[in-house]
């Protein structure tokens, strides 16, 4: 029968061992890939964050164009209306894009949550930092830096942060290679673009809670 329940260790901001923390293993405990979930939690979540602002203008739009280049007849050339015909250069274009295209893509909120389940399992299984308590007692970069080199948050580094943890956040953002998402703004993409997930035990609860 399989565990329900997983233990993850837990460290300080020193580096130092912390105890271990107990969290449900249908949240962090998920063994199957789940490869389809998780491509259409990426595809909503990236689609839904386009603000579709591209636009260009059509020919009644662009400026220019009131007189008839010439006229309709004897000049031997093909019939124009408006320098701004769509055939011309400097003309409206017409099948562009209107600044109202709608990007939106919805997933279950089920599949949603099993995708975000799977990858927060993957992260569990290598990535997923836990320390005891998230925080800083004065704004310092370079002390904050040192303390994730110590609790060995290697490469691109998901700092979860929850409460009010401001001396935390001016700390770590102007560290490269670090993001900075308060516990309720956590996406499945943000979890997939970094290898190391940096959160509190008490966030990480939290977020168990959110999914249980």
């Amino acid at each position: 029968m399989a565990a329900k329940t997983i233990k993850l260790p837990v460290v300080t901001l020193t580096g130092e061992d912390a105890g271990t923390v107990t969290l449900s293993a249908a949240v962090f405990g998920i063994k199957e890939a789940n490869e389809q979930v998780v491509h259409d939690a990426v595809v909503t979540e990236q689609a839904n964050a386009r603000q579709a602002t591209a636009k260009t203008k059509k020919r009644h739009e662009v400026s220019g164009g009131g007189k008839k280049p010439w006229r309709q007849k004897g000049t031997g050339r093909a019939r124009a209306g408006s320098s701004r015909s769509p055939i011309w250069v400097g003309g409206g274009k017409v099948f562009g894009p209107d600044g109202n295209q709608n990007y939106t893509v919805s997933q279950n909120k089920k599949a949603h949550a099993l995708a975000y389940k799977t990858v927060l399992s993957q992260k569990a299984a290598e990535g997923l930092i836990i320390v005891d308590e998230l925080k800083a007692e004065k704004v310092s970069t370079k002390a904050f830096a040192a303390a994730l080199a110590a609790i060995k948050a290697e490469g691109k580094t998901l700092l979860i942060v929850d409460g009010e943890n401001e001396n935390v956040v001016k700390s770590a953002r102007n560290i490269g290679k670090v993001i900075v998402r308060p516990l309720g703004n956590v996406s499945v993409v943000d979890l997939l673009n970094c290898k190391s997930v940096v959160v509190s035990k008490a966030g990480i609860k939290a977020i168990e809670g959110g999914l249980e």
